[in-house]
């Protein structure tokens, strides 16, 4: 190859990669809306194969964790109960 030939091959691959360049940033673009419809379709799509509960599971669900917060609630009243009366009835022996 000549010396000629050399620069025009990389004349033109110079071109061709600052075209590559200016393009790019021009899909980027136009590539977000439709990743975001695409991703908005595909979730309506999943979600109507959801199989959501009935009312009544629900209900009955929501019931079940009521009853478990109010026993969680009473047994940490009496342990600090417990703990209350414990570090009072030693700070009294110990406070004669």
């Amino acid at each position: 190859m000549s010396e000629q030939e050399k620069r025009d091959n990389a004349a033109e691959k110079e071109t061709v990669s600052s075209d590559k360049k200016a393009k790019a940033p021009k899909k980027k673009d136009a590539k977000k809306p439709n990743r975001v419809l695409r991703w908005l379709k595909d979730l309506r799509g999943e979600l109507k194969k959801v199989t959501w509960p009935s009312a009544k599971d629900v209900i009955k669900s929501v019931g079940i964790v009521i009853v478990c917060v109010l026993i969680v609630g009473v047994c940490i009243w009496v342990f600090d109960y417990l703990a209350h009366a414990v570090v009072g009835a030693l700070l009294n022996l110990f406070k004669a």
